[in-house]
């Protein structure tokens, strides 16, 4: 669609009904106490805008109002900071325990959970195909007492927790519930995140456990009990990051991304679901990559985008099912193994990237994560990262900071048009004129790898030809660096949790556990809602290979299509 029609022209006249709309706004919301001013102690205005017609200005608006280029609220980070959310995951539940306790303590407002290879791909620690992984790239989670113990001493009532895996989300999800429900958390009190988001698994990172169909069946059913059952809860998190450490350009990682969650909402108006009601459980994840400008301009471009086509394409009403909601990771593929103390100078740049773009929540990638998971001092030095900003750099005082600015508006303009080209071609793949459409014979035929593989070879071209240059990789290379100690897994972790999970299989109720399995299979074969059944099978016990493993022999696995 094109969005020049989207968006009116305003006159100076509008332009200052439009502050007053947003100053009336701002006096009810804003609460925090105290003066907003300059290191030097100039006071400065929440907001500025234009003095009088401009007219760019209707694509740029006012904070909290449509079509949102400046941020959802009109108080920006003065009413509420983002949220500090340190993804964390390794060895086992007790020992990734510890680090939450630990973030916690040091300032850290949500937490994020990694999880280990196994994990992602639904497969417990004892099956032959995890041995050596068990534990190495996140936490291992094998049945819902592992959740028992990730959580232990934190109460999930209180703390927002999102959780980073797409294949087995539902199943994990429900272990998730079933720890809440063991604390005696209401479970209609919760509120986090899933990502859950299958398409960029088949687009970019390559983990799933079925053929798109079954997967979607999955998440339609998550999505209608998420609404009855836990309406603040956010079943869905759709990723970029994943596209765009696949390769992606700023471009591709925008219209990737808001594309899948096009299709998402299409499969919830598919099960018949209030889009007003649903798409606000829907939210986004996106990289925060080196080139300052172009991802400030990116972030912006993706709010307003999205809150212009769920108003004109998909009938939303209310303003938060046209929010565009998202969490940020700083780009693991900018960091290098080659003098990596630089790679704190890289993260904060980013962290401030995202920060000035809006993000509503915020994980900065640590030192030595090209090498490692994090160590203990590595993630500190992260989460500290992100507290300068806050509190010393003063950029939370104004909201938006580089709204207006030549630059910025003709980054943010000039993505958004290249991301609408990109939707128009997604729309043409399918046929029929859906944005789902488009993405499954995407998938199918290999476009998205090929577009993602095509720019990730001409980004490395211009690597190795130095129009690229990367400090400590292919220019300035002279260094006094020692040698970095890291994280390391022991072989222990694996075979304490092999042992500990056969004690567990031999204490449970067996006939509880295949009853509840052969209850969900029959599910799987039906058309009702898969959540129940699967609550079941995790409070009896049954472990998340078991579960996913009825669900494969049901619905079948799936390759991918070769390319050459």
């Amino acid at each position: 669609m094109e969005p020049d029609a989207a968006y009116a022209q305003v006159s100076a006249a509008e332009i200052e009904a439009g502050r007053a709309r947003w100053q009336a706004r701002y006096d009810a919301a804003v609460k925090r106490d105290r003066e907003f001013r300059t290191l030097s102690g100039l006071e400065v205005d929440p907001v500025y805008g234009p003095p009088g017609d401009d007219p760019r200005f209707g694509r740029i608006g006012w904070p909290g109002e449509f079509p949102f280029t400046r941020g959802l609220y009109a108080t920006g980070y003065r009413g509420r900071p983002w949220t500090i959310r340190q993804f964390a995951g390794f060895g086992n539940a007790r020992q990734t325990n510890e680090r939450y306790k630990m973030i916690l303590r040091a300032g850290g407002g949500g937490l994020s959970v990694a999880f280990d290879m196994p994990t992602l791909m639904g497969r417990d620690s004892d099956d032959p195909r995890s041995l050596g992984e068990v534990g190495h790239c996140g936490v291992a989670i094998d049945s819902a007492r592992d959740m028992d113990l990730l959580f232990d001493g934190i109460p999930l009532g209180e703390v927002t927790t999102s959780m980073t895996i797409s294949g087995p989300a539902v199943p994990i999800f429900c272990m998730y519930v079933v720890a809440a429900e063991r604390q005696g958390v209401p479970v209609g009190k919760l509120n986090g995140t899933l990502q859950t988001d299958i398409f960029k698994e088949y687009i970019a990172q390559k983990e799933w456990l079925f053929a798109p169909e079954p997967h979607l069946r999955l998440i339609g059913d998550l999505l209608e009990f998420c609404v009855a059952e836990i309406p603040a809860y956010k079943p869905l998190s759709v990723s970029g990051y994943h596209i765009r450490e696949a390769g992606a350009t700023a471009a591709q990682e925008l219209a990737f991304t808001l594309a899948d969650g096009f299709g998402y909402v299409e499969l919830g108006l598919s099960r018949g679901l209030d889009v007003d009601v649903f798409a606000p459980g829907l939210s986004f994840f996106f990289d925060a990559h080196i080139d300052f400008f172009e991802e400030i301009a990116k972030f912006r471009a993706a709010r307003r985008i999205w809150a212009r086509w769920m108003r004109e394409v998909y009938g939303a009403r209310t303003e938060k099912a046209q929010w565009l909601r998202f969490h940020t990771q700083t780009a693991g593929v900018s960091l290098t193994a080659q003098q990596p103390d630089n790679n704190i100078v890289r993260t904060a740049i980013e962290a401030l990237a995202a920060v000035l773009g809006g993000t509503n929540s915020l994980h900065t990638n640590a030192l030595d994560e090209v090498l490692a998971l994090p160590s203990e001092k590595a993630a500190e030095i992260a989460l500290r990262t992100q507290q300068v900003i806050m509190e010393e750099t003063e950029v939370v005082n104004v909201v938006d900071p580089l709204g207006g600015s030549w630059y910025v508006e003709a980054l943010t303009d000039r993505l958004e048009a290249e991301a609408e080209k990109i939707f128009a071609k997604i729309r043409e793949m399918g046929g029929d004129g859906t944005m789902t459409s488009g993405i499954l014979r995407g998938i199918e035929d290999g476009w998205f790898t090929a577009q993602i593989a095509e720019s990730a070879f001409d980004y490395q071209r211009k690597l190795e030809k130095g129009d690229k240059r990367i400090v400590g990789v292919n220019c300035h290379t002279a260094t006094v660096e020692q040698p970095l100690e890291i994280l390391r897994i022991s072989h222990e972790v694996e075979a304490e949790q092999r042992r500990v999970l056969a004690e567990r299989r031999a204490a449970r109720d067996l006939g509880a556990v295949e009853a509840a399995l052969a209850a969900l299979r029959a599910a799987a074969k039906g058309d009702g809602n898969m959540i129940p059944p699967m609550l079941d099978a995790v409070r009896a016990e049954a472990t998340l290979g078991e579960i996913c493993d009825v669900l494969r022999e049901e619905w079948g696995t799936y390759s991918e299509p070769a390319a050459f």
